[in-house]
């Protein structure tokens, strides 16, 4: 089992409960999927980036991402639809508990003059997004073999009704949000 989903089940889910009167275990707000993203418009000039981000993502993630196409045409990009402009990988169960655990305690204390993650960043619905600028904070990417920067969108999809009981349950799972003066929670 995975350490986070350990974790979860045994401090968090009781705790969540208590603090937001919930008796049954089942509607305790948890995690419900990740959602991987790279956005890779340069792959238009060039194809080997395209084939170099899914290699990335899929060295991250665990598995193999699914390629995102262009629905539009837009002719001051020189874009056409059906082009290959990204992609994207969904994670759930194991994998996405392993990828939270590597992204909350390796990937983003890696980044530079990291000071927290922005509180501010949820939509409404309990989802949580975030934005990674380099491939090389995971520890599965090898920094000297890195033919293109590339950064990617990490969207945290949980089953919490609002806001406050997604920070709460981020929070618990060890998110480093930035409190008010800048520092870490």
């Amino acid at each position: 089992m995975a350490r986070l989903l350990e974790h979860y089940k045994a401090e968090v889910r009781p705790s969540l409960g208590g603090d937001f009167g919930i008796t049954n275990d089942l509607a305790v707000p948890r995690l419900v999927k990740v959602v991987v993203a790279m956005g890779v418009g340069k792959a238009l000039q060039d194809k080997k980036r395209m084939a170099a981000a899914m290699d990335d993502l899929t060295r991250i993630s665990g598995q193999r991402p699914a390629v995102c196409r262009a629905r539009k045409s837009v002719s001051n990009f020189k874009l056409r639809r059906g082009y290959e402009i990204g992609c994207k990988v969904t994670l759930r169960g194991k994998r996405m508990y392993e990828f939270v655990d590597r992204l909350i305690n390796l990937a983003i204390p890696r980044t530079r003059d990291f000071r927290g993650l922005s509180p501010d960043a949820f939509d409404g619905h309990g989802n949580y997004s975030l934005g990674v600028s380099d491939q090389s904070v995971f520890p599965e990417i090898d920094i000297n073999k890195i033919e293109y920067p590339q950064g990617m969108h990490v969207t945290i999809v949980t089953s919490a009704p609002n806001d406050e009981q997604a920070r709460s349950l981020l929070t618990r799972m060890g998110m480093p949000f930035r409190r008010e003066g800048g520092q870490e929670q």
